[in-house]
């Protein structure tokens, strides 16, 4: 492998759990504090479902960056795949800080579709080169499906109360 794919690679590490950190860091302290209190819709998994499932969709979406990257030959041929996919992560990560940072579920309900359109985005330009790396982003694609589906039943169960909090 040349040393261009490992800085290439090592950057998409970087990038990735660079957004993982921040993500992390606003879903830290409310996790324990806040979301507990919550009532949330039926399918709602387990808290420790979430550290698992979201390490597999980072590794996925790193190796599946990366391989768009070799495969079209860097920003010569994935300029647009790949900025997207840069987007798609500084709006992750800004789903958290508004969910779990500012407690705003309506307005996360807001970031979060857009999220998603964007993951959607993602994975239609990476299929078109490399049908793999747009494969490997379909997981994250459902799982960002699901979360609409867990934020806007945070959101409508949880209403009156933030409405009561904003008097």
């Amino acid at each position: 492998m040349s040393r261009s794919l490992l800085i290439a690679l090592a950057g998409f590490i970087a990038l990735t759990l660079s957004t993982a950190g921040i993500a992390s860091a606003f879903t830290a302290r409310s996790v324990r504090t806040w979301y507990p209190g919550l009532r949330k819709p039926p399918g709602n998994p387990p808290q420790a479902y979430f550290g698992p499932v979201w390490t597999l969709l980072y590794l996925l979406m790193i190796v599946s960056a990366w391989n768009v990257w070799r495969v079209g030959f860097g920003w010569e041929g994935a300029t647009a795949a790949i900025t997207v996919f840069l987007f798609q992560l500084a709006l992750n990560a800004a789903w958290s800080a508004i969910f779990f940072g500012m407690r705003q579920p309506g307005l996360a309900l807001v970031e979060i579709a857009l999220l998603w359109l964007t993951v959607l985005a993602n994975v239609v330009m990476f299929w078109k080169v490399s049908a793999l790396s747009g494969a490997l982003l379909l997981p994250y694609l459902v799982w960002m499906a699901y979360a609409v589906y867990l934020n806007a039943g945070v959101w409508w169960l949880n209403r009156r109360e933030a409405i009561q909090l904003s008097q």
